[in-house]
């Protein structure tokens, strides 16, 4: 069989792989602190059918012969670069200017997300839409007291100020950030959340403000960055590809059809 066609059916195993990501990109262009995806390829492994060989007194030196074998996909990154920040003038919707991650906690298991759109239960625990407890800077629980609750606010460094009903201000707890020494090396665990890998490195915990975790914008969501101009533009590019590729199997199909027809 032709190396052609293989080549061309790697092709088109790679492009649709980049689509499933642009779609998956477009899904979510309006997903609070979702980071886009990026794929990437590299050429397969190539046949060499000649060797090169070094210049002698008598000729000059040759370049080896060899011929390539199709592609494969080098990487799908988490392009973690930051979104723009909407208002919402909503006190417990919080977005980060920098590197920094919210900590959340279901049971033991941490987990970390860029989406700040976050609400009081019924205990005036601080929570995520899906009940993920938000952890401070001790790794414990946000817990406010809701019966002697006045009002609050929530201050750059992640302080949540609270009055009470007696008029008296305090600190009820400091919202922690984590950051990663690679942030690109997390994995999406789903619901907005993003999970440590080995490759991440461990969280570096602390206030925002500090070691470049970024500060805390009370009222203010990070959108998406998502560029559906971008997206748009690939998609393109990757349908072409794809049709270009379909073409190399066509071609190499009707070659060896015409071999077929030799003995007639």
């Amino acid at each position: 069989m032709l190396r052609s066609m293989y080549s061309g059916i790697s092709g088109l195993k790679n492009f649709q792989t980049k689509l499933d990501v642009i779609g998956n990109n477009i899904a979510n262009v309006n997903t609070y602190g979702f980071k886009k995806g990026r794929v990437t390829f590299k050429d397969a492994i190539s046949q060499t059918t000649a060797g090169a060989s070094t210049s002698t007194d008598t000729r000059g030196g040759t370049n080896a012969v060899q011929v390539g074998l199709g592609s494969s996909i080098s990487s799908i990154d988490t392009v973690d670069t930051a979104g723009s920040l909407q208002n919402t003038s909503r006190t417990l919707d919080l977005g980060i200017q920098g590197d920094g991650y919210f900590i959340v906690k279901e049971g033991t298991n941490n987990y970390y997300t860029r989406a700040g759109n976050f609400y009081l239960d019924e205990e005036g625990v601080l929570v995520t839409g899906e009940g993920y407890k938000v952890q401070d800077i001790n790794g414990s629980d946000i817990q406010l007291n809701i019966a002697a609750l006045q009002s609050f606010s929530i201050a750059q460094n992640g302080d949540i100020n609270m009055v009470t009903t007696g008029g008296a201000n305090q600190v009820a707890a400091t919202i922690a950030l984590a950051k990663f020494s690679n942030p690109g090396g997390l994995e999406k665990a789903g619901n907005n959340l993003f999970q440590e890998s080995v490759n991440s490195g461990a969280p570096q915990i602390g206030a925002s403000g500090t070691d470049g975790r970024g500060t805390l914008s009370s009222g203010r969501l990070e959108m998406s960055n998502v560029d559906l101009s971008e997206e748009f533009t690939d998609m393109i590019v990757a349908q072409r590809g794809f049709q270009a590729n379909t073409r190399i199997i066509t071609t190499s199909d009707e070659i060896l059809q015409e071999l077929v027809n030799l003995k007639r």
